[in-house]
């Protein structure tokens, strides 16, 4: 079970991240407003969790997530705002390819802060995860949006970081790291958002974006990040590019291209090819 438990963590992470573009569908909102109510009931689920947990330990706790917590905390305020930038300035395609980078971005960092070296296994699965992105997205890189193009990668180089440190930090519990990533966000969009009385519907389609599709997703994050290695860890985060358009399909009967349908495959089957391979980890003390 320990061989799997890592890899299971990470992938209903991904399952939950996955849900976003059913959500932004469903709530007709403006993405900043999304951003920021999805923020604040992530955050407030994720503390109240903290709490439950730790209870009079929780002070201690975020205490301990120390320097590199905050920095998690904020890189992931950057890859939120940078991913949503990088559609206002480049194609959906420029994105997905920039992003299907991860695995090898993150063992390039993983290699300079932790000295880790990806094994034969792992490389080639992201490689051929990179080509299934590519199929995807039908090659379309389009000349003209430098802008967006770099903001992809800054959001792309800004959750590689992050997984590098949450692997970094696997003897602590760095639930408050995301916490306080949740709760940064929600204060850097607060400015912009639609904040005035929402329906009950509207407000309750908001709470569950913020805690089963953000909130859960980065509690998955934080524990399975502490039982995998890093680029794997950004390899099944890849599940995410063929998985977001299936429940589209499914909820609003929004048919991908073939292309997509081919090239999901191919990335479904570069990951649990190498999920097959996957030898234990060590792991830290349960926090």
């Amino acid at each position: 079970m320990k061989r799997w438990a890592g890899p299971a963590l990470m992938g209903g992470s991904t399952l939950a991240y996955s849900l976003a573009g059913y959500f932004t569908r469903l709530i007709p909102l403006d993405a900043i407003s999304l951003l920021f109510w999805r923020a604040l009931f992530a955050g407030l689920m994720i503390v109240t969790l903290i709490l439950v947990q730790y209870r009079g330990e929780a002070w201690a706790r975020t205490r301990d997530i120390g320097w590199q917590g905050v920095v998690i905390g904020a890189l992931g305020v950057v890859s939120s705002y940078s991913y949503l930038a990088a559609f206002r300035h480049t194609t959906v395609a420029d994105v997905s390819i920039i992003y299907a980078t991860l695995p090898f971005v993150t063992a390039g960092f993983a290699w300079v802060v932790l000295r880790d070296r990806e094994g034969w296994r792992v490389i080639v699965s992201s490689i051929v995860a990179l080509v299934g992105v590519g199929i995807m997205t039908g090659g379309a890189i389009r000349h003209g949006h430098l802008l967006g193009d770099l903001l992809a990668f800054a959001m792309t180089a800004s959750f590689a970081i992050m997984l590098v440190l949450l692997r970094r930090g696997r003897r602590v519990s760095m639930l408050p790291a995301v916490a306080l990533q949740c709760l940064l966000s929600a204060l850097v969009a607060a400015p912009f958002a639609h904040i005035s009385p929402i329906g009950s519907l509207p407000l309750l389609h908001l709470a569950l974006f913020g805690t089963c599709q953000y909130g859960l997703g980065l509690v998955l994050l934080a524990f399975g990040m502490r039982r995998v290695g890093a680029t794997e860890g950004a390899l099944i985060g890849l599940l995410d590019t063929p998985l977001a358009p299936l429940w589209v399909w499914l909820a609003f009967n929004e048919v991908p291209p073939l292309l997509t349908l081919v090239g999901g495959a191919v990335v479904l089957g570069a990951v649990f090819w190498n999920m097959t391979g996957t030898s234990s980890t060590a792991e830290a003390p349960a926090g």
